[in-house]
């Protein structure tokens, strides 16, 4: 009988396939720590989460101001009022506001309220709407958990100005 050279079939996968597969895993595993992963300050989610508490208690000072303007809506924006004080909450859960922020927040004056109820309303409802497109914009460019509740915040902010806009009417 004639001798046969073995197969040069591989039994398992190639030399070629397992280069690229731990290439491709360092490139995967470089690319998910952020820019801003060092110690040289604040990460961006960290900042993110800052700007969401203070845009939310800058919203609740506009509450504040319509509702001293105009008290016979109170009814109808105290549970709005209420939602938007739990999400500033949501946003400061576990953080350390910085003496500078808590400073500007303080000094910063939300805009004059309009004298006419349904004007202080639409106001209201407009601000809302801004507010709740720049976190939807934003939640793109945040970690996995900030991006979550920025998404339900911007949602809620979202009804409120459609609930809102309904009440201007």
């Amino acid at each position: 009988m004639p001798y046969s050279p073995p197969s040069r079939i591989p039994s398992g996968p190639r030399r070629r396939t397992l280069l690229a597969s731990a290439a491709g895993a360092a490139l995967l595993a470089g690319c998910s720590a952020g820019a801003d992963s060092g110690a040289d300050g604040p990460s961006a989610g960290t900042r993110a989460r800052a700007r969401a508490a203070r845009d939310s208690r800058g919203l609740l000072a506009r509450y504040d101001a319509v509702l001293a303007a105009h008290p016979a809506l109170t009814d109808r924006l105290r549970p709005l009022r209420a939602e938007v004080a739990a999400h500033a909450a949501a946003f400061e859960d576990g953080t350390k506001p910085s003496p500078a922020a808590s400073k500007s927040s303080a000094s910063a004056a939300p805009a004059p309220v309009p004298a006419a109820e349904k004007d202080a309303v639409a106001q209201l409802a407009a601000a809302e709407r801004a507010l709740a497109d720049r976190r939807a914009k934003e939640l793109l460019q945040v970690p996995g958990e900030l991006a979550r509740l920025l998404a339900s915040v911007a949602a809620a902010g979202a009804a409120h100005a459609y609930l809102l806009t309904e009440v201007a009417r």
